[in-house]
């Protein structure tokens, strides 16, 4: 019998600026596997002292995608060239459309920067189709209370980040056509992923313990169904906090350099030089 999913494990923790742990689950050397994602990042979960001065990842640029930033715990702070701001709390998302460029920088927020607490996020890159990797930028600054909850009836409820879910919109304004939900499961009870087969489906297990077509999913992994599993069921065996990730491939050459990613290796000779040009803007720290 065919394996009902393939498994993307994290990496060994690492830095990214002054945010530690941070731990690689997938990453774009996996492209046409993934599409149209490009990269997730899993933030903690972490306890931040106390501090003077704000800790993150400063100014740095993106070209020719987009990034989402969902806060499970703790709070972010984002600025970027375009002229945006805000900070996201717990169960909020920042969506970062960089598009043509931009430059922006990511910190605790205030009262996580004097208080200390816990923090705990996850950082998903989606790809932009060839006709919007040029568009200009735009940043969503989007709490917790605008997404709607669907109740399961089992006792579970799935926020909608971003596509659809049982006839609910979510608020995400989106280039690419994707769904994104946030699940929570109590013991015993399934969540069925009604999404289209020719979609990659992915399941992200943030806390507790899931089955999918029987076989078990550890936390801070992701289970990427096989397309063989038509109508996959996910049973939590404990409470469980899950993100379901899907989106029909664009189906487009992915050639990526750092920051930037884009269709040809020109374009990303483009990219660079207009970001050391200061076509993306500049960000004070």
């Amino acid at each position: 019998m065919p394996a009902p999913f393939h498994l993307h494990a994290p990496a060994a923790p690492h830095a990214v600026g002054e945010l530690f742990p941070v731990r690689n689950v997938f990453a774009y050397d996996q492209a046409a596997a993934i599409d149209p994602f490009l990269l997730l990042d899993y933030l903690g979960p972490a306890t931040v002292a106390p501090s003077e001065q704000p800790r993150g990842v400063g100014p740095h640029p993106h070209r020719g995608f987009e990034t989402v930033t969902i806060v499970l715990r703790g709070e972010v702070a984002h600025r970027d060239s375009a002229g945006n701001g805000g900070v996201i709390g717990a169960g909020g998302v920042q969506w970062m459309t960089a598009g043509a460029g931009v430059v922006h920088s990511e910190f605790h927020g205030p009262n996580l920067t004097r208080d200390g607490g816990e923090l705990e996020m996850v950082q998903l890159w989606v790809n932009l189709p060839a006709r919007a990797k040029l568009v200009a930028p735009r940043y969503q600054d989007l709490p917790a209370a605008a997404f709607p909850t669907v109740a399961l009836g089992n006792g579970g409820s799935v926020r909608v980040l971003a596509g659809m879910f049982d006839g609910v919109r979510g608020p995400s304004q989106t280039h690419t056509e994707i769904a994104l939900w946030d699940v929570a499961l109590p013991a015993g009870a399934e969540l069925p992923l009604p999404l289209p087969a020719t979609w990659n489906r992915m399941v992200l297990l943030c806390a507790g313990e899931v089955t999918i077509g029987g076989e078990p999913l550890r936390p801070q992994h992701v289970a990427r169904l096989a397309a063989t599993n038509r109508s996959p069921v996910v049973r939590a065996t404990r409470p469980s906090r899950l993100l379901v990730l899907a989106g029909a491939p664009l189906g487009e050459p992915v050639v990526a350099h750092g920051p930037f990613v884009m269709n040809t290796a020109a374009e990303i000779d483009q990219a660079i030089a207009d970001f050391r040009r200061g076509r993306m803007g500049r960000l004070d720290v």
